[in-house]
Formats: structure tokens, C-alpha cells, sequence
């Protein structure tokens, strides 16, 4: 089985039309003024208009309230939402309601305890985003080019519904994480960047094809 790939923080068109024919599964857009990836619904938009079938759209999102969701849906469809502050599952649960969108809900991990908190998500969630924790100065939510111990999944294993891995990956790094976790997806941001918030369409052609081996080698050490 492929390991599916979430490409996100894609703010222009080249990083988008590689994205699209590297095979990436998800397109992400971040809608968060002070991450230097954000960008205005209308311009994500644009970037998502006629994207081939089988290609999903995430709305990267950190606690949203219903105005703030309702001005990017006005603009485009989202195939997920993805939360990524402190959202309750209660939340979660009344904004998947709310829009019909599936839920990704990030979780910042720092031990094993962290990688149990997706089960709290079980009855609101579609997908679990296990990312790094931030530092305690940190700006904005997330690994911020930061990765986390995979080891911890050897103790603290992943939810059977759907799950994503991130957090510090890149292309030199992709293939290792997928053996250690098991991961049959994963999301990649600034591994793929030349510059915060610039995607670089090499780095991206390079993260799709090394995750696309590792699952190739993944599926081969288990046949």
C-alpha cells in the first residue's frame, strides 16, 4: 500500500503543480496570519482549482471560530479541516458537523502519553496528525522543523482509524521514520522548503519519491 503524502503550507503555483505530479495525496493551505506559509482563502482557492481526482484539500486551521471557518469555505471546498491549536474534541466534533468537512486534529507529542491523547479523538476525528511539540517560546503550534522520538510508537501504539506522521521530516529522513513508525502517511512542510514559506518544487519531487520507496520497501519487508 502507498504511503499517502500530505504536502503542506503550498502557497504558489509551482509548488503546487509538483505537489500534483509527484503524486502527493494531500494539498495543504495554511490559513493562519503569523505562520509565514498563510495565505488568503482566495488565493488558496486559485491554487486548488482543478486539482485531478483523488487529490484532497486540507484547511490548516488553529482554534477557528465559526466566522473564521465560514469565510474560507465561502471561498473554496475543503476535504478536511485540519485543527491545529487546542481544539476539544467536542469541538472538533460540532465543526465536522457544522461544515461536513472531515477532521484532521493535529497532537503535539512529547512522550508516549501524548501519542494516547488521539484515542480522546476517536468519536471526532477522522485522521490523527501526530507532530512534534512546540518549545515553550515557540510563535506558532507545531514541530516547527522539529521531529520528535519515534521510538515512542514502539510503546505507546497509534489509533487503528487513519493517522499521519510529522514533525522534521524530509527527504533524507522519510524513509527512516516510515520504518521505525509504521507510518502509512505522513506530512512534510518546511523539509521541502528553501526558505520559511518558500516550497522548493525540487525538494518536494524529492520527498514524494523517497516516501513512495519506503513504502515500497515497507510492503516488500512484509510480504
Amino acid at each position: 500500500m502507498p504511503v499517502a503524502v500530505k504536502t503542506c503550507g503550498l502557497s504558489d503555483r509551482r509548488a503546487v503543480d509538483a505537489a500534483v505530479h509527484g503524486g502527493a495525496r494531500f494539498l495543504g493551505f495554511v490559513f493562519f496570519p503569523p505562520s509565514p506559509r498563510d495565505v488568503s482563502p482566495e488565493h488558496a482557492a486559485a491554487l486548488a482549482a482543478d486539482l485531478p481526482a483523488g487529490t484532497a484539500t486540507v484547511g490548516v486551521v488553529v482554534d477557528p471560530d465559526n466566522d473564521f471557518i465560514e469565510g474560507i469555505l465561502s471561498h473554496m471546498r475543503l476535504d478536511y479541516i485540519q485543527l491545529h491549536g487546542n481544539e476539544s474534541p467536542a469541538r472538533a466534533d460540532a465543526i465536522r458537523t457544522r461544515t461536513g468537512c472531515r477532521i484532521i486534529k493535529a497532537i503535539s507529542v512529547s512522550d508516549a502519553a501524548d501519542i494516547g491523547r488521539a484515542e480522546d479523538y476517536r468519536e471526532s476525528a477522522d485522521l490523527i496528525l501526530f507532530d512534534a511539540k512546540a518549545s515553550a517560546d515557540a510563535t506558532r503550534p507545531g514541530g516547527n522543523a522539529q521531529a520528535f522520538d519515534w521510538r515512542l510508537f514502539q510503546a505507546a501504539p497509534p489509533p487503528a482509524t487513519g493517522w499521519l506522521l510529522s514533525g522534521g521530516l524530509d527527504a533524507g529522513n522519510v524513509g527512516e521514520a516510515i520504518r521505525i513508525t509504521g507510518a502509512r502517511a505522513v506530512d512534510v512542510s518546511s523539509g521541502i522548503e528553501a526558505a520559511p514559506g518558500r516550497k522548493d518544487p525540487e525538494k518536494i519531487g524529492a520527498f514524494l519519491a523517497a516516501a513512495a520507496a519506503a513504502g515500497q520497501a515497507a510492503d516488500g519487508a512484509a510480504a
